[in-house]
């Protein structure tokens, strides 16, 4: 049964609806995942077997009568403990958040879940408040990468991430304020999409207000446009989201990259070192893009880091979380945010609204620069996955997390499509992952190229060696 933890949501579907496997099946394999590879990587908050084998149940009486709930009816999901999932705490990572309360409504996005019929494993770890780029927090702990759990998982979706590459469940829901999908995405092996800002909606809002994006991680682009035809629609408790989309995501995706014009830039301009290694898998994937009939042009969008005013934006977001904490409260806080709350809560309202003029023009910039290219490809990071436990890496001088994530915060800046892709893997074995972006709204295109990708077999790297047999 646990060769069912490799397979897809497409493919799940697929063979619930040829009589071949069960939602009890699927749910119980990525349960023995889940059983099996946690004390080494930590990704989950809480699993609540029960009642995901109880929906499952629910979900397999639904397909002996060919009337499945939904487009993901039976299939294993996990949530980021930042989202609301009623039947429990949504801690955020915070001993200053109480298990006491009702916590009986689902975020948007786990609502449009649970109406297709997903299976909830239970929900994934985040640092505190999804502060940074890695997944630590005082509630638990350090998640490990799956290919090695020394390694950090990266962040802020780290559990997530790492489930998804473990086989516990296809599908896990994350969000990204300036790489969090993204970030675990590369390091972890797997497909991950931030979505356009507001195309998924999310309540409650999030103090880092329209940074944050909410996004799958999936195993494959496919799965990723199958989740999107299920997220994607509009809920009345967040006023910034965006209207129904006029297609499905997944009609577009075998349209392939022919004719596209892509943007290929290596290093930003110049502007950040990226490891040899990971610069020669990511070149690769755009060969191969190349080879498949779009036109590529080495060619770097006009903009200088953006890094000040996105700390501008993030840490008073970060101070506006904990504004109202007691001094205890704050004293049960990640170091590391109590440090950036302690700067957040120095900047004036002119300081902020500099930042917010800094980012109208990144997104003027990049709106022009899509009309030229229609895709910019870039490494998602320049790195692979450094030590767990740390915010930056050993002996790299950096001080905060955004130091080593010069090619993911700029596009929550501007609130454009961006995904992850893996491309190959270092000479540790770990993963490395190409970055799409498109202009705003043209989430159907990243999806596209990267199932070509996908399709090619460009995006193929070995499973972590805590699935194999050898590992169990």
């Amino acid at each position: 049964m646990t060769e069912l933890g490799n397979l897809t949501a497409v493919q799940l579907i697929d063979r619930y609806r040829k009589g071949e496997s069960s939602p009890v099946e699927a749910t119980r394999a990525a349960l023995d995942r889940i059983a099996t590879t946690e004390p080494a990587v930590n990704a989950f908050v809480r699993v609540d077997a029960e009642a995901a084998l109880a929906q499952a149940e629910e979900s397999a009486v639904r397909w002996r009568r060919g009337e499945p709930l939904g487009l993901l009816d039976g299939v294993p999901v996990s949530v980021k403990d930042i989202l609301l999932q009623r039947g429990g705490p949504t801690f955020r990572g915070s001993k200053a958040i109480s298990a006491e309360g009702d916590w009986n409504e689902d975020a948007p996005s786990v609502a449009r879940l649970r109406e297709h019929g997903a299976v909830f494993l239970g929900k994934t770890t985040t640092p505190e408040f999804g502060w940074k780029g890695v997944t630590d927090s005082p509630v638990s702990g350090v998640t490990g990468n799956p290919y090695d759990p020394a390694r950090t998982a990266g962040g802020s979706s780290g559990g997530g991430a790492a489930a998804v590459a473990l086989g516990a469940g296809p599908v896990a829901l994350g969000t990204d304020g300036g790489g969090s999908v993204r970030i675990p995405g590369s390091f972890c092996g797997v497909f991950a999409l931030k979505p356009t800002y507001g195309r998924v909606p999310l309540y409650p809002a999030s103090a880092f207000g329209t940074l944050a994006h909410v996004g799958p991680m999936t195993r494959d682009a496919a799965d990723a446009a199958l989740v999107m035809d299920v997220i994607s629609g509009p809920d009345t408790r967040d006023w910034s989201g965006l209207g129904p989309v006029d297609v499905t995501f997944q009609s577009g995706l075998a349209e392939g990259v022919r004719g596209l014009r892509i943007a290929y830039s290596p290093s930003l301009g110049g502007q950040v070192a990226v490891r040899p290694t990971v610069a020669a898998a990511v070149r690769r994937a755009v060969e191969k893009l190349a080879s498949l009939g779009a036109y590529v042009e080495e060619a770097d969008p006009d903009f200088t880091d953006p890094v000040e005013a996105f700390h501008t934006l993030w840490f008073s977001g970060a101070a506006r979380v904990t504004e109202h904490f007691s001094k205890e409260q704050r004293a049960e806080l990640d170091p590391g945010l109590r440090e950036i709350c302690a700067r957040g809560a120095r900047y004036s309202a002119l300081d902020y609204l500099a930042a917010v003029d800094v980012r109208m023009e990144l997104g003027r910039k990049m709106g022009q620069f899509h009309s030229t290219y229609d895709l910019l490809v870039t490494p998602t990071m320049p790195i692979t996955a450094f030590e767990a436990g740390a915010e930056v890496p050993k002996g790299s001088g950096h001080r905060r997390w955004t130091g080593w994530t010069p090619f993911t915060y700029p596009f929550n800046l501007t609130q454009q499509p961006a995904a992850t892709v893996p491309c190959g893997v270092d000479e540790a074995g770990l993963p490395i992952g190409v970055q799409l972006v498109a202009a705003r709204h043209a989430d159907a295109l990243v999806l596209r190229a990267a199932h070509a990708l996908y399709e090619s077999g460009a995006a193929d790297i070995p499973a972590p060696e805590l699935v194999t047999p050898a590992g169990g």
